[in-house]
């Protein structure tokens, strides 16, 4: 009996439950992912080759790509030039999106006054229920859309978490798929040199 209970087979078996507790718990592999975010891994490439492997991309026209808020006003992208456009689709039952979560909302404390940067957190879900519950237990104030148009795969492909940034002129400045620390200083800058370009 002591063979079974030694040091070796505790260690191994508290393991085997915490790698469990992480593939079956999103809250848990969304935490995981936390930390490595905080240790530097998911950081966003904002750099330009990043940008112009995009260019191909950027050419989509924003008219008729609608979402709509809880109370079912509309929002279209067509109307929104001449802003930077900060688009992130998710779901409560994400953990990457869960994971990003936190730096999405540092990154939208610093420009939710600022009328130039528009931030469009799409639920992939349409739950509007569920996403608000979600955003008050953590205390975000982030507005909450649903897709009410057919969106184009140049945004969304259906991965989640999914993030576009779309520049002044409607153009496709970063686009990316998995989530990513969106709160750190390299990236405020990047969407600070969006709004003077």
């Amino acid at each position: 009996m002591g063979k079974i209970f030694n040091k070796c087979n505790v260690i191994n078996g508290l393991l085997g439950i915490l790698i469990l507790v992480i593939l079956f718990v999103p809250s848990a592999k969304a935490l995981m992912i936390q930390g490595l975010m905080k240790v530097g891994l998911f950081a966003p490439d904002t750099s330009i080759e990043h940008r112009k492997a995009s260019e191909a991309e950027q050419h989509t026209s924003l008219e008729g790509i609608k979402f709509k808020d809880a109370s079912g006003k509309e929002l279209d992208l067509g109307d929104l030039k001449g802003k930077v456009i900060f688009l992130n689709f998710w779901a409560t039952w994400c953990p990457p999106c869960l994971a990003e979560m936190p730096s999405v909302n540092k990154l939208y404390e610093q420009f939710k006054s600022d009328e130039g940067v528009v931030f469009i957190m799409v639920d992939a879900d349409s739950d509007f229920a569920k996403a608000k519950k979600y955003m008050d237990r953590k205390g975000y104030q982030m507005p909450v859309y649903a897709v009410a148009s057919r969106i184009p795969q140049q945004l969304f492909a259906g991965s989640l978490p999914t993030t576009v940034v779309l520049d002044k002129h409607g153009r496709i400045s970063y686009h990316e798929v998995g989530a990513a620390d969106y709160g750190n200083k390299k990236f405020v800058d990047f969407i600070k040199q969006l709004k003077a370009d």
